[in-house]
């Protein structure tokens, strides 16, 4: 794999732990209100639903890592795809319904990574 793969791969992942931590730890502060622009009581009525959103989040981050740290070449690309897919997928779905912005934060860069996976 080549260095470039594995840095966009490894910001992919970071971003989605910072997001996981957001959603399941940080939603009714001011900076996870601000993150995601809601207002206080809206953040309290939905932390639960927040706290399970980000979990998902943390498992995207984790396939990423696995992805990184497999022994074997071929099945370590295999899983960056699956992930990064997964996490290009959850962006489109997000835009779709939440925010366009997360196709920015979200998508774009998971198919930036999966491109530096594929030709890297």
């Amino acid at each position: 794999m080549s260095l470039l793969s594995s840095i966009a791969t490894g910001l992919v992942g970071v971003l989605h732990v910072y997001i996981m931590v957001l959603e399941m730890f940080l939603w009714t502060t001011p900076r996870g209100r601000k993150a995601f622009g809601l207002k206080p009581d809206f953040a309290v009525q939905t932390k639960a639903l927040a706290a399970n959103q980000g979990l998902y989040n943390g498992f995207l981050a984790a396939g990423l890592f696995w992805g990184l740290v497999h022994p074997v070449p071929e099945v370590a690309t295999q899983i960056r795809l699956f992930f990064l897919a997964c996490v290009g997928v959850a962006g489109v779905f997000g835009a779709a319904t939440a925010s366009s912005r997360i196709l920015f934060v979200q998508t774009v860069p998971a198919c930036l990574a999966a491109l530096a996976v594929l030709f890297g």
